[in-house]
């Protein structure tokens, strides 16, 4: 009896292991501007060592972030576009959404300017000298938090670069500013992934200070009422790490070449 409740044991150990092992991994969606700045390489493996887990992170628009969240495809999303965030929590797709961080928009180009943009801080003036200059526009496309930003802008300004002067990249942040520096472009941008691109591409930080640029981000869990499967404990854990005194002190001493690029902002 006793050999049959040891041999129980065991199989019952080694069948919860996989388990349990899967139950340590925490799947994340987020921005490119959170993994191109570097700021992910530098937060999460202090929050994995502690822990003891692991995080695989999915970096994509804010867009593409969420709709991973509604397939249940990622237990958290870090995302930057708060219309967005609180439509995927009032349609209870995610729940437990706090702030985390901020920075800000920036829009950048080439140095020499052709719409003479640079000094100015109002972002809608700014956008139209773009559209009404003979210059090119590149748009992330992608419906991430930079592109709705964006395209929230050219719909208040009533206009945009006609033609082949606006070019719809569908691509993520890094990846258009090098466009934009091939092609003597303008471009908006999150300012961390800037400062990560800058030396690369010699653009120039042309408009910024306009308060409508603000840039903050969220931390959300899917809901696992709607996704059975998803690692909820896992997100709980990872977002009540990353609001907390000690994650919000590693994100504010995140500054690539003494800069800071983000401002932790958890209440």
């Amino acid at each position: 009896m006793k050999r049959r409740s040891l041999l129980a044991v065991l199989l019952c150990a080694t069948l919860a292991s996989p388990l349990a092992l899967a139950q340590q991994v925490i799947r994340m969606s987020t921005t490119t501007s959170t993994e191109n700045s570097g700021l992910l390489k530098y937060l999460i493996p202090n929050f994995e060592a502690k822990m003891g887990t692991k995080v695989n992170i999915i970096a994509v628009g804010t867009g593409k972030a969420l709709e991973l969240g509604k397939n249940g495809d990622v237990d958290v999303c870090l995302v930057h576009a708060r219309k967005l965030e609180d439509q995927f929590v009032a349609e209870g797709w995610g729940i437990d959404r706090r702030d985390v961080m901020y920075n800000d928009f920036i829009v950048v180009g080439p140095a020499s300017d052709p719409a003479h943009v640079s000094g100015m801080t109002d972002v809608m003036a700014a956008f139209r000298k773009i559209a009404a200059s003979n210059v090119k526009f590149i748009s992330r496309g992608d419906n991430s938090g930079t592109d709705v930003m964006e395209k929230a802008y050219w719909k208040d300004v009533g206009a945009k670069p006609q033609g082949t002067n606006y070019v719809s990249a569908g691509l993520g942040m890094g990846e258009v500013l090098n466009m934009a520096a091939e092609m003597n472009a303008y471009t908006l941008t999150d300012r961390a992934t800037y400062g990560a691109y800058k030396a690369k591409t010699g653009l120039a930080i042309l408009v910024q200070g306009d308060k409508r640029m603000f840039n903050p981000y969220g931390i959300i869990a899917v809901n696992p009422a709607k996704h059975q499967g998803v690692n909820y404990k896992g997100a709980t854990m990872l977002i009540n790490w990353i609001t907390s005194p000690e994650g919000q002190a590693r994100i504010a001493a995140f500054k690539p070449d003494g800069e800071q690029l983000f401002f932790p902002d958890a209440h």
